[in-house]
């Protein structure tokens, strides 16, 4: 899909969710939804399989999202697989939180962690990431059990590695050269 599409997709999602007053919460939502379809070959497949009908594609985000998700979070996601554009569903999503964050002035920060964070944590996350960068961050959290502790946080193109998983990795590659 090009990006006009992309950028289209993402600027209807984030014209539904202002005018609903829940761009935050559907972008927290949508975003959370696309790594787990990213993360989960098997969700991917069933989305993306152009011999499935658009409203089994639908059925499927309604029933994974239903009592987890705000309703209009699993109507835009049902919105895109329906009109086939699951395999642009990341992107798609990305374009509109960026737009999101930008409408709030915000940069994103996608922070990989092991284990769930309280919200208090990801409000303390986000007001370091805020004062070291001296703009307003929207932290999006991904839980990623290969991180095995700590956090790696990417904001744009930049990837601060502070994982247990890089300081075994730098202790390995010493041990190995010494």
């Amino acid at each position: 899909m090009s990006d006009s599409h992309v950028d289209g997709y993402a600027a209807a999602l984030f014209e539904i969710a202002r005018a609903e007053d829940v761009v935050e919460r559907v972008a927290d939502e949508l975003f959370r939804f696309s790594r787990t379809v990213d993360g989960n070959a098997e969700l991917r497949s069933a989305l993306t399989d152009p011999g499935s009908p658009g409203e089994a594609k639908s059925r499927i985000v309604g029933e994974l999202l239903e009592s987890k998700a705000h309703p209009t979070t699993i109507r835009l996601a049902s919105i895109l697989v329906d009109a086939g554009r699951a395999r642009d569903f990341g992107r798609i999503v990305d374009q509109f939180v960026a737009t999101a964050s930008e409408h709030g002035q915000a940069a994103v920060a996608e922070v990989r962690v092991a284990a769930p964070i309280t919200d208090e944590q990801r409000t303390r996350l986000a007001q370091v990431l805020s004062a070291a960068k001296g703009r307003p961050i929207d932290v999006k959290v991904i839980v990623d059990p290969s991180v095995l502790g700590g956090v790696v946080t990417t904001i744009g193109d930049e990837v601060i590695d502070g994982s247990i998983r890089r300081r075994l990795d730098q202790l390995r590659a010493s041990l190995l050269a010494g």
